[in-house]
């Protein structure tokens, strides 16, 4: 398999996931709190919107039916 076909693959997959989920939501985590000797772990929130997923899927589908040119 081509590079192209493998990556447009990957979007169109990834793009599916994420409009079949209504978008992801994920953690990741955050700076350590120090206060008054208490160390104090957070995390950050992040979102991926369904309209991300559009774009991946769009963008995969129109990766994978365009041809390459010729030199």
């Amino acid at each position: 398999m081509k590079s192209k076909t493998i990556a447009s693959i990957i979007l169109i997959t990834l793009g599916i996931v994420v409009l079949a989920y209504s978008g992801i939501t994920f953690t990741t985590p955050g700076k350590t709190v120090e206060f008054l000797g208490l160390h104090i772990s957070t995390t950050d929130s992040h979102f991926i919107p369904p309209v991300v997923g559009a774009f991946a899927l769009v963008g995969g589908i129109v990766l994978l039916l365009v041809k390459p040119r010729s030199a």
